[in-house]
């Protein structure tokens, strides 16, 4: 008699599912051991020493402008409500007025919060002093 759970057609997908993930968390932690342990520690002071001339090494802080969050975020946001409309226009007809009525009011959102973030400023690209 067959067990259940071999059986079924994806125990497979299932087994190299697990073998795949035990594969890449062993990998990891084997990387992660091995450059601990084979990385130097003083590379630090090399990096910040002059090398034969120029001025001192200072460290400045990386800053990156939330502009280009925003930036980003805006256009997933946009992305994301076109990607929407495509099932709308391909079953046009089935869906009738009522589906038009409904994309109307998804258009009137859409360009409100458009608006919105044009009024507010968050298109347009400042220069960071």
């Amino acid at each position: 008699m067959e067990h259940i759970v071999t059986s079924n057609p994806y125990f497979g997908v299932f087994v190299l599912f697990v073998i795949t993930f035990g594969a890449f968390t062993a990998t990891t932690i084997i990387a992660r051991l091995a450059s601990r342990a084979l990385a130097r520690k003083d590379s630090e002071k090399i990096k910040l020493s002059v090398y034969e001339c120029g001025p001192e090494i200072t460290k400045q802080p990386n800053r990156v402008s939330p502009q280009f969050y925003l930036f980003a975020l805006l256009f997933l946001l946009f992305d994301v409500e076109i990607v929407f409309m495509f099932p709308w226009a391909v079953d046009f007809k089935a869906l009738g007025w009522f589906g038009f009525a409904e994309m109307l009011m998804f258009i009137l959102l859409l360009a409100i919060g458009f608006a919105y973030a044009w009024k507010k400023g968050a298109l347009e690209w400042h220069n960071i002093k």
